[in-house]
């Protein structure tokens, strides 16, 4: 994962038309590779790849302001989609055993897409046949125990934000 001090402000994105951008004011908590079916439907590619940062970290900047709209998943309570009112594009949701703490930013929509790749591949089960991943980023064939992979950084800002402080 890129260090705050390597992207702190620089995370800019945005929607295709441009109506809604956006600034990831520091790094996220964790970035996933999540090769499920669902984020498969949803990205319209062989996996989606989501930032994980609280939600008042991600700043509007541009004119446009996202619609939430609620939308079915593998969760029983579906998710919140942020999109552009004007092109659809999702922009990041919300988890819906998360809430509205964090932001699951969909770190195509970031204008420099490059700078954040996958700490952690999941739901690997579905992963289509032909991507290989990387030796040494932690894969797992469901979800996974984040006591056990994240960070001592990731676990603090997740339970400061979880606990309402951030």
């Amino acid at each position: 994962m890129a260090k705050d001090s390597d992207v702190s402000g620089q995370l800019t994105g945005g929607c295709v038309c441009g109506h809604v951008r956006y600034r990831m004011e520091t790094a996220p908590i964790v970035v996933h590779g999540c090769h499920c079916r669902y984020c498969q439907r949803m990205s319209g590619s062989a996996f989606a790849v989501n930032a994980m940062i609280e939600a008042d970290r991600v700043t509007l900047t541009g004119e446009g302001k996202p619609d939430a709209i609620h939308t079915a998943s593998a969760l029983p309570a579906g998710q919140m989609i942020h999109r552009c009112p004007r092109c659809a594009v999702p922009l990041w949701a919300n988890h819906a055993q998360l809430g509205e703490t964090f932001a699951l930013v969909y770190v195509g929509t970031l204008d420099d897409a490059a700078k954040l790749t996958p700490d952690i591949h999941c739901f690997t089960t579905t992963k289509h046949s032909w991507i290989s991943l990387p030796a040494g980023v932690p894969a797992f064939e469901g979800n996974y125990d984040a006591e056990q992979v994240w960070s001592a950084e990731a676990k603090a800002r997740f339970t400061t934000a979880m606990q309402g402080e951030t």
